[in-house]
């Protein structure tokens, strides 16, 4: 461990450079006792006698002084740089953020945020990786990613959220099934047809707690913790599904058309938000991207 400290070797400089403490401490703005007693301390730290004391004159550099003097003069420098570049990267709008993404939600959202923020801030750049939700909050606890968008679903303590959009879950039907018919579909309705579940977290818990607080108990047939495996078994018309995320298109992977009808009964709303470690401190990037997020939302999305 290093003994002394930057604040200690800026008042030694000081001395050196006005030749007196009494100047050091008008030109630093702090008392005379205080600069002396840091030099006393340093001295006495590193066993040198850096400056020889001249009666009413002020002081000099002694021998052994100046050769320290001068390698402290380069260690302030190299410190006031480095002060200086992380003053610039907490408020500047440029460099990389990196951001997680929950597996639904990264294709329909992520690649217009990216694009749309990396047109904003031309000196910023992005990287994505998606995952689960487990995966995200490690993430974020490890030090992987500035912040997540992801599902506000039963979050701890140690994030904070910045939520982005409300979206009513839908219930998905193979697009001959005789409910299609219906502009809206109860949840009572489907409750003895096989249930295809999206079966990630917090997904999982979200959806099997919506159909549970209208008494429904899902005949799971079939899960996947992938959306498209979802859509497509559908498809096929191996059951229904109840999802938050519809991409553009009403059909599955394999070219089969989907009925995407809302739930009759008044249901939770799924939240997005983007998340961030609450003891970690925002970079500017990273506001600014947790802003343009919200205003992006508000335009092409769901707004709350």
């Amino acid at each position: 461990m290093i003994p002394f400290t930057i604040r200690q070797i800026e008042h030694a400089i000081a001395v050196l450079d006005h030749g007196s403490v009494a100047r050091a401490s008008e030109a630093l703005g702090i008392a005379q006792p205080t600069v002396s007693a840091s030099l006393a301390k340093l001295e006495d730290i590193i066993g040198i006698q850096l400056f020889i004391r001249h009666h009413a004159q002020g002081v000099s550099p002694s021998p052994q002084g100046i050769a320290f003097l001068s390698e402290a003069r380069n260690l302030l420098s190299h410190a006031q740089d480095l002060h200086r570049q992380s003053a610039e990267a907490g408020t500047a709008v440029e460099g990389t953020i990196c951001v997680g993404s929950f597996t639904t939600i990264a294709p329909v959202f992520t690649p217009q945020l990216v694009a749309g923020f990396q047109t904003l801030h031309p000196k910023a750049s992005i990287t994505l990786q998606e995952g689960t939700q487990d995966k995200l909050l490690d993430g974020l606890r490890a030090g992987r990613f500035d912040c997540a968008l992801l599902y506000d679903v039963d979050m701890p303590d140690d994030l904070v959220l910045t939520r982005l959009g409300a979206f009513q879950p839908h219930v998905l039907l193979p697009a001959g099934h005789h409910l299609a018919k219906n502009t809206r579909v109860s949840l009572k309705d489907v409750a003895n047809e096989p249930f295809i579940l999206l079966d990630i977290a917090p997904s999982r818990t979200y959806f099997t707690r919506i159909l549970e607080k209208e008494g429904v108990i899902p005949k799971i047939a079939f899960s996947s913790p992938s959306l498209e495996v979802v859509r497509g078994l559908v498809g096929q018309g191996l059951g229904y599904s109840i999802l938050i995320t519809r991409p553009s298109g009403d059909t599955s992977y394999s070219g089969e058309h989907l009925a995407v009808r809302p739930i009759a009964e008044p249901v939770q709303p799924g939240i997005i938000a983007l998340a961030s470690l609450k003891q970690l401190r925002k970079t500017r990037l990273v506001q600014s991207f947790e802003e343009f997020c919200v205003e992006k939302f508000k335009m092409m999305w769901s707004p709350m």
